[in-house]
């Protein structure tokens, strides 16, 4: 064979060089994990950089400290969770409300896998008249703001990594189902809007992605609990990766907002749960504190009848619980709460004494963990002690609670409110009729609340019950 002449060697090495000069203009995308610190991250980096002197974008969760010369990719903890390609599931779905910047972190995840391989993806929603109802500008947007518009074709139609061949379009399920069924090579879709998609259109959807390795994303503000969506929201599926994320998780909730969203939430509670803490919407009849409760700022007065202290402890994924609350004439007053999941014993006293007067005054607590009454009076909490439980003692509680003409719930309490709102009687399917027996769900800071006022509500069983409580079960 003949060796190559001088003008084919040096042809070669331009190009090799140009080649090399083009992979070190896009961005090497790292991510950290999940539980790395950072040291171990930067000496990672300093790896890389052996062999590596182009940029590097770093996705991380917000606050991470990054080494010099790397640009970092922030997401809220929540959301770098979800998004972490070393956890990879079929379905990561985002649920949430208003202000909760669930939509910002898909977006950039959806970047950086285009500049990570050679990706086609597809952005759907249930209607999408035009590109103004999708998610293209804020795509673009974080293009632009990530300083990565020189690699990338931005059209009308679809946004192309020019440096890795990545593309991703936009589409309307409703008017384009049966098209989209002939779609080949798609390996992420991202359905924004989840909670308005129907049956029909995940059901031809979901099987139209089908490339080896790919995945749906869904965000969505939940409406009906109901909704076909709801199956990726609830824990039935174990190809779902799941995180709920509302305004308080987002570390850039916008100032501008907040006005809003403090009004709201002064006037229409059940409005504020839903479009702000991302909640369902109820059958309003079987809401069991319909009309009975508000949040509102207040303090505490000379006078008042309390504190009130009641604990509930936490089983397998249940929280444990700790509510403070006061009674003024006929309003209860819910001032503090404490609420943790996966609460080990050996941490509920650091998260009892997040709650001032803790230790100072009674707390009645549910009597199923004898141990964890022990451990807590060991530790400082000599007043803890349990309550009795008899046959109708959760109906005599709900009753109880329901008596008083008005509930206050501090803003603070943020999931005294959502269970104030979501805890409920149960619906016939079938008829749509509200039935006697309470769900067992949302009940965990009730719970509480119902220990606390034990004597109270054993004094009220001990008299005659009104006529609308006594029918309010019974009928």
């Amino acid at each position: 064979m003949f060796a190559p002449s001088l003008t084919q060697t040096i042809k070669a090495a331009q190009q090799e060089i140009e080649r090399h000069q083009h992979a070190q203009r896009v961005p090497r995308v790292v991510w950290a994990g999940l539980a790395e610190p950072a040291d171990v991250f930067a000496a990672r980096i300093a790896v890389i950089r052996r062999t590596w002197s182009g940029r590097i974008l770093a996705a991380v969760t917000h606050g991470f400290a990054v080494p010099a010369g790397v640009q970092a990719v922030p997401f809220a903890p929540k959301m770098f969770w979800l998004l972490h390609p070393d956890a990879p599931s079929r379905y990561r779905a985002g649920s949430g409300g208003r202000g909760s910047g669930k939509s910002h972190g898909f977006a950039a995840a959806i970047v950086l896998r285009m500049l990570d391989r050679r990706l086609r993806a597809l952005c759907a929603r249930e209607i999408q008249r035009s590109l103004r109802e999708s998610v293209h500008a804020l795509l673009t947007d974080k293009i632009e703001a990530l300083g990565l518009s020189a690699l990338f074709d931005i059209t009308d139609r679809e946004i192309t990594c020019t440096a890795t061949g990545s593309e991703v379009l936009f589409a309307g399920l409703w008017a384009n189902i049966n098209t989209l069924k002939s779609l080949e090579n798609i390996g992420l879709c991202w359905i924004e809007e989840g909670e308005s998609v129907t049956d029909n259109s995940l059901s031809v959807l979901t099987p139209t992605i089908r490339a080896a390795g790919s995945e749906v994303w869904i965000s969505l503000n939940p409406d009906a609990p109901d909704a076909p969506v709801m199956q990726f929201v609830d824990g039935s599926r174990p190809d779902t990766r799941h995180v709920h994320i509302d305004f308080s998780d987002n570390p850039w909730f916008p100032p501008s907002l907040e006005g809003e969203r403090a009004y709201l939430q002064g006037v229409d509670p059940d409005a504020y749960a839903h479009v702000w803490l991302g909640m369902t919407r109820t059958y309003s009849a079987a809401q069991v504190f319909r009309g009975k409760y508000s949040i509102e700022e207040f303090m505490p007065a000379a006078g008042w009848n309390g504190p009130y202290f009641g604990a509930d402890w936490g089983f397998s994924q249940d929280p444990t619980t700790l509510v403070k609350a006061w009674i003024n004439g006929r309003t209860l007053y819910i001032e503090y709460e404490a609420y943790a999941i996966g609460c080990d014993i050996d941490r509920t006293p650091q998260l009892f004494e997040t709650i001032p007067g803790s230790h100072s005054y009674t707390i009645r607590s549910d009597n199923a963990r004898p141990e964890t009454i022990s451990y807590l009076r060991f530790h400082g909490f000599q007043n803890v002690g349990p309550c009795d439980k008899w046959k109708g003692s959760v109906e005599d509680g709900v009753a109880h609670l329901r008596s008083y003409e008005k509930i206050i719930v501090h803003p603070r309490c943020t999931h005294t409110a959502a269970e104030m709102r979501l805890y409920s009687f149960k619906v016939d399917k079938l008829t749509g009729d509200v039935l006697p027996d309470l769900v067992g769900k949302h009940d965990h800071i009730i719970d509480a609340l119902r220990y606390a006022l034990e004597p109270l509500v054993k004094r009220r069983t001990q008299t005659r019950w009104t006529d609308e409580y006594r029918g309010f079960f019974q009928r």
